[in-house]
């Protein structure tokens, strides 16, 4: 399969340079200098893996790569001459899948590239077949969006609607970590105030629903100081 990435940054030298890298590796190349243009062509282009710069103008890459979660999981891999831990968190906690920090070696990022196909092609497109016929299967556990019910193991369990919606945004984004506050506004519709409390324990009930052992649950993790995310095993 031949893969199409999307690099944005409002460098010139350093879209060009990558650019040659990826395109050695036999990769096809789409380039934006801002988060806009970069928007404009996932709309034009089937794009499979985005190198993203955090500062650019008009649109930085925090604030694209927010936008582009809302309805893709395409893998992104995030570039920033910050490497502050917490800047690596808001990145993560925003939908990167990866962060590199500034200077790279080219070598790097392309192994980086490579880990991340793997990993989208391992799970994305399965995943996407799935969510075609209806169901979303982490590991032993479907959720069918036709009939809003979950089984686990082929059992089914009983969430309330709210359960139901903080499971299946998990589930529909793998490996992806959502923040407390973005659970809220992204179940409640409505912008986020005190909502740890609230958020936590609606995951407390869900782990005691899905989890055959929810104080080491296999589904529904915790990443400490980010939020909760569901991964396979």
């Amino acid at each position: 399969m031949e893969y199409t990435i999307l690099v944005a940054d409002d460098d010139q030298a350093i879209r060009d340079g990558i650019e040659i890298y990826l395109k050695n590796e036999g990769y096809h190349v789409q380039k934006a200098a801002d988060g806009q243009e970069a928007l404009e062509i996932l709309k034009q282009h089937e794009i499979h893996l985005i190198i993203m710069d955090v500062m650019m103008p008009n649109l930085d890459g925090i604030a694209a790569t927010f936008k582009i979660r809302e309805d893709q999981n395409i893998p992104i891999i995030m570039l920033s001459a910050k490497v502050e831990e917490t800047d690596k968190i808001l990145g993560l906690s925003m939908g990167a899948d990866d962060y590199i920090g500034k200077p790279f070696h080219p070598l790097e990022l392309l192994a980086r590239v490579k880990s991340q196909l793997r990993r989208y092609m391992r799970f994305g497109s399965y995943e996407q077949k799935e969510q075609r016929s209806n169901e979303i299967v982490v590991d032993g556990l479907v959720l069918n969006n036709d009939t809003k019910t979950i089984t686990v193991d082929g059992d089914e369990v009983k969430l309330t609607p709210i359960e139901f919606k903080i499971t299946q945004l998990l589930m529909e984004h793998v490996g992806r970590v959502f923040s407390i506050d973005e659970i809220y506004e992204r179940v409640w519709k409505e912008a986020a105030y005190n909502a740890d409390n609230i958020v936590a324990v609606h995951i407390r009930k869900i782990r005691e629903k899905i989890e055959v052992n929810p104080k080491n649950p296999k589904y529904v993790k915790v990443v400490w100081g980010v939020g909760y995310k569901i991964d396979k095993s």
